[in-house]
């Protein structure tokens, strides 16, 4: 039977900085009843990403932010334990905006509804092959930056959940693809597991003479998640009518200061007559389940590869959040609300 309690994380302040003990607080209520059309989800797993940490801030960027005194906003994996709603029957594995929370109610449909996971797919993984971080790389890939088998490829953040999948991707269109990472260990994983021709420690590599051993021509695609000096060098080394996908800007923090500025050598864009383009996944609705259906296929056949950093406990998520801006997760980071059983 499920607990007649709830714990959920709140908003508690809004960070200038990084994420600290008292941005959040935990609280414990009743747990909640469903109402004709609902469902009482009962939550595992929840995803986090770095675009979580945009939510905290006072002013919007394309979704409005968390409130202070709300349940923090997110994704997540559940199971139905209590329903007023045929479509979702007691016992169905469900997945969508959960929320950090124990037990969340739930409604079907919709892009940020709740919908049953499909059979035949392990639940998590909804949160991150076949969720945002596979449809983002599916997307930037093949519709933002149309890699073809003679492009040469940059994807900055190769270690993470979007990058590491986004440089396969690429890899499986037949580009040659180098990635960059923040230790000899991520850099080691992105080279023998992802399978990208190579990858370049930032901390500690020439990064311009690297990207211009691999590409003398200069790169042809860029797929970036961190912004700063990464996307200035990934610049000074284009090849003429390059393409840029713009994902994230990890390297700002995301504070409330801003999310980085911009590059200083931009004017590379128009010297090499190159193209940057910014793109939301949730923007490509229409092409989901095609993209679904070529990334279960690469995952039957073992062509694609991803990593899961767990972190257990509801009150760690947290703690979660601020490992992305740390550089301390290697690949998806989840948080295992609860043991599954």
């Amino acid at each position: 039977m499920p607990a007649r309690t709830c714990r959920r994380i709140i908003l508690r302040d809004r960070p200038a900085a990084g994420i600290t003990t008292t941005t959040f607080t935990t609280e414990t209520v009743p747990r909640p009843i469903p109402a004709d059309g609902e469902a009482l989800i009962e939550v595992f797993w929840l995803g986090i990403d770095a675009t979580q940490r945009t939510w905290l801030n006072p002013g919007p960027t394309y979704i409005h932010p968390v409130d202070i005194g709300a349940v923090m906003r997110g994704s997540g994996v559940g199971r139905v334990v209590e329903s007023r709603n045929p479509e979702l029957p007691e016992g169905q594995w469900v997945y969508g905006e959960l929320g950090w929370q124990e037990y969340a109610i739930a409604r079907t449909g919709g892009l940020f509804g709740v919908n049953p996971v499909p059979p035949g797919i392990e639940p998590r993984h909804t949160l991150t092959v076949f969720g945002v971080s596979g449809l983002t790389a599916y997307i930037g890939v093949t519709e933002v930056l149309r890699v073809a088998e003679t492009d040469a490829v940059l994807v900055t953040g190769a270690a993470g959940s979007v990058g590491s999948l986004a440089g396969q991707i690429a890899r499986l269109a037949g580009a040659r693809v180098i990635g960059t990472a923040g230790s000899d260990h991520k850099t080691g994983w992105v080279r023998d597991t992802a399978r990208f021709d190579a990858c370049l420690n930032y901390r500690t590599d020439d990064i311009r003479a690297g990207l211009r051993d691999f590409a003398p021509d200069g790169l042809t695609a860029v797929f970036d998640n961190i912004g700063g000096a990464l996307l200035e060098q990934a610049l000074d080394n284009l090849a003429v009518h390059a393409r840029i996908a713009l994902c994230g800007s990890l390297s700002s923090g995301y504070t409330a200061d801003g999310y980085g500025t911009g590059p200083a050598n931009y004017m590379q864009l128009a010297f090499r007559r190159a193209r940057m383009e910014g793109f939301l996944f949730f923007d490509h609705a229409a092409l989901f389940p095609s993209a679904l259906t070529r990334l279960a296929g690469w995952v039957a056949t073992g062509e694609l590869r991803w990593a899961e950093d767990i972190v257990d406990g509801l009150e760690n998520a947290p703690a979660a959040l601020q490992r992305l801006f740390d550089g301390a997760n290697l690949g998806k980071q989840l948080v295992r609300v609860r043991p599954v059983e």
